[in-house]
């Protein structure tokens, strides 16, 4: 069974790390096994709609040297649309879209910033207060 690496993020501001199995974007809810939890602990059930978004990472830690960007690397190409999310809380996430759609509960966004530790995000667009196609 394949787990991905995540990181969630709350509305509330709240963040749990851990790995799932189980998530997919039409799904009310999942589950996180907690990164630093003992091995015999039952995963947590994460409804999908108390969160903000969900950060698919390549590994816990980030790189605590890495300056943040919202910008898209010259001359590489992009796959899908570019976007621009700015959240409910005054973060802004740039990124690339395949699937946008206002009326999902969510959509997928692979940041701009190609030495970003997050590979994808899945953003709840109840959590945003814009979107827009850049």
């Amino acid at each position: 069974m394949i787990q991905n690496k995540i990181v969630v993020r709350y509305q509330d501001g709240k963040t749990l790390k851990g790995h799932t199995s189980d998530f997919l974007p039409a799904k009310p809810t999942f589950h996180i096994t907690l990164d630093e939890a003992a091995p015999e602990t039952a995963p947590l059930e994460v409804p999908v709609s108390g969160i903000k978004a969900v950060f698919f990472v390549k590994d816990f830690a980030g790189d605590p040297e890495h300056k943040k960007t919202n910008d898209f690397t010259a001359g590489k190409s992009v796959g899908g649309r570019k976007i621009k999310v700015k959240f409910k809380d005054g973060e802004t996430l740039v990124g690339t879209t395949q699937g946008y759609d206002p009326k999902r509960v969510g959509f997928f966004v692979v940041p701009a910033d190609a030495d970003s530790n997050n590979e994808r995000c899945f953003v709840v667009a109840g959590a945003t207060q814009g979107v827009s196609f850049i």
